[in-house]
């Protein structure tokens, strides 16, 4: 059943959702959606499409998400990247998504232009948590430096790290029991640079191998989220 995300209380959808249902899945009146409003998923039939309206008539209890939290803070890269990223991370169930001002970034963003990719981003988003049925859309934070960063706490807090050989992150995700909030810091096309690394180690991040290979940024932030997403099943 297709899943789609309400507006309000009301369990209003956006305009580009009618449009889906009407042009995109041809839908007809007595066919079935269901309609996601503050975490509860609701059942709903189609009386019209014009104008476009629907009834509740069953409300399901379910819960898609993973048990933890896990935030990725990912330096910025470019658009292709990004939207790849932000579309599997919340296929996998990533709770919130943070850009990341670092060095090696070869994108560059001042506040208008991240306002108009955040707008974006937050549909690419809502789609891809409609498309995996999911209960609640990852939030895209603000835009950080890795200073803004360590104020942020988390039961775990891990940097990708290119360094490091032998602490492997399957280490942590044996830990996660006890864990609600995880924090996982991935840099941009170029990598993280070694002060950044210790930056971050000095403020309460521990370094973590992904593995013997070298991956690019778009493998490595799904690799992570895939690993969680998988602990999380066990």
């Amino acid at each position: 059943m297709q899943r789609y995300f309400a507006k309000n209380r009301e369990l209003e959808l956006l305009e580009s959702d009618i449009h889906h249902i009407k042009r995109v899945m041809r839908m007809k009146k007595g066919d079935k959606i269901e309609v996601v409003f503050d975490k509860l998923v609701y059942v709903c039939e189609i009386k019209n499409l014009d104008p476009f309206s629907f009834q509740v008539i069953d409300e399901i209890e379910e819960n898609n998400e993973l048990d933890i939290d896990l935030v990725v803070a990912i330096g910025l890269v470019k658009e292709q990247k990004m939207d790849l990223i932000l579309q599997k991370l919340t296929e996998l169930g990533v709770k919130e998504i943070i850009p990341l001002k670092m060095e090696r970034s070869i994108v560059k963003l001042d506040d208008v232009r991240y306002k108009k990719k955040k707008e974006r981003w937050e549909m690419i988003c809502k789609e891809a948590s409609e498309q995996a049925h999911r209960n609640v859309i990852p939030k895209i934070g603000p835009m950080m430096s890795l200073k803004e960063l360590t104020n942020i706490d988390g039961d775990i807090k891990l940097v990708a790290s290119v360094k490091e050989s032998e602490n492997f992150i399957n280490k942590y995700l044996q830990k996660m029991n006890k864990c609600v909030k995880m924090i996982i810091v991935i840099g941009p096309e170029g990598g993280i640079s070694s002060s950044e690394e210790d930056f971050l180690v000095a403020n309460g991040y521990e370094s973590v191998s992904l593995g013997k290979l070298v991956l690019r940024v778009e493998t490595a932030a799904i690799y992570v989220a895939s690993v969680v997403s998988y602990s999380c099943m066990r």
